[in-house]
C-alpha cells in the first residue's frame, strides 16, 4: 500500500494482513482478512462472510472494473464488514466505489482531499440503484 488508508467507517481499521481467496477456502479459514484479486470468483465467499471481518479487493489497474462486481456481490450477499479497494484507485472513481459498496480504501498513489471531497459531492441524485440503497431519481419523481 502506498498512501493513507481511507475510511467511511466508524469502527477502527483491521489491520490484519489479507489472505488469498483460495488459501482463505483451502484450510485458513480462520483468517479475519481476504484478498479477492481481479479475476477471483467473489460468490465463492458468501458462505463465509459472517467470519470475515475484512475483504480487500485488488485493483490491479484503473481500467479493471473486475472489482466493482465482487463489492455489488458480496454487499448483495449479506456482507457488512469492511470492503476496502486497494491498489491503483483514483480520486474520481472513490464515489462510483462507494455505490457499489466500497468503504475504504488503500490507494497506491496519493488522494488530494480536496479534489476527493469535490468529487463524493459533485452529483446529488443517481440514475439507477446501487449498493448504497440511495433511492434513483427516477423513483423520487415518478414514485
Amino acid at each position: 500500500m502506498g498512501e493513507a488508508l481511507l475510511r467511511f467507517r466508524d469502527d477502527a481499521a483491521h489491520d490484519e494482513p489479507a489472505v488469498t481467496l483460495d488459501a482463505f477456502l483451502d484450510g485458513q479459514t480462520n483468517a479475519g482478512a481476504v484478498r479477492v484479486e481481479a479475476g477471483d470468483d467473489a460468490r465463492r465467499l458468501l458462505g463465509h462472510l459472517d467470519r470475515v471481518a475484512l475483504i480487500e479487493v485488488s485493483f490491479p489497474g484503473y481500467r479493471d472494473g473486475r472489482g466493482y462486481s465482487s463489492a455489488r456481490i458480496l454487499r448483495e450477499g449479506g456482507y457488512t464488514g469492511e470492503l476496502r479497494a486497494a491498489g491503483d484507485v483514483l480520486v474520481d472513481q472513490i464515489a462510483f466505489m462507494r455505490r457499489c459498496g466500497f468503504d475504504s480504501f488503500a490507494p497506491e498513489a496519493p488522494i488530494d482531499q480536496a479534489a476527493l471531497d469535490r468529487a463524493l459531492t459533485r452529483y446529488t441524485d443517481h440514475y439507477q440503484p446501487a449498493a448504497d440503497n440511495i433511492v434513483p431519481v427516477w423513483r423520487k419523481r415518478h414514485g
